[in-house]
């Protein structure tokens, strides 16, 4: 599959027509806008890594059909506390990445999960894929 990185941003002003993977334990969402155009939100595993969605805040619905106002990135290195509340045991590495999305329906966050030994990449890829992929 060819692509190009871009910013998560860029979807700002967009209109999804169809999404596609964006539930618990993913690993790879397609986003479709209203222009014919596929991004790709994903991260190529390697050993001693994982890193998937761990949940998705707000109605996917309320992302389809309209402009997206918001589209933001955010990171932490800081369990939120329902996962200490849910897994308190200690992981040599972790990452969160928020995705923050917003249409005059609604606002939808993806919530992904990275851990490692801490050599390895926990970081989420967000690709505006070539077309015919």
């Amino acid at each position: 599959m060819s692509y190009n990185s871009v910013s998560f941003e860029e979807l700002k002003g967009k209109t999804l027509t169809n999404i596609t993977g964006m539930r618990k334990e993913s690993e790879r969402i397609i986003f479709e806008t209203s222009e014919g155009e596929k991004y790709e939100m994903y991260h190529s595993q390697s050993c001693c890594e994982r890193v998937d969605v761990y949940d998705v805040i707000g109605d996917v619905e309320d992302l389809i059909g309209s402009p997206i106002l918001m589209a933001e990135e955010a990171e932490s290195a800081k369990d939120p506390i329902d996962v200490i509340i849910q897994n308190p045991y200690h992981k040599e590495s972790f990452t969160w990445t928020f995705y923050k999305l917003a249409t005059i329906k609604g606002y939808v966050t993806i919530r992904w999960y990275g851990t490692s030994n801490g050599y390895y990449s926990e970081s989420v890829g967000f690709h505006k894929l070539k077309r015919g992929d």
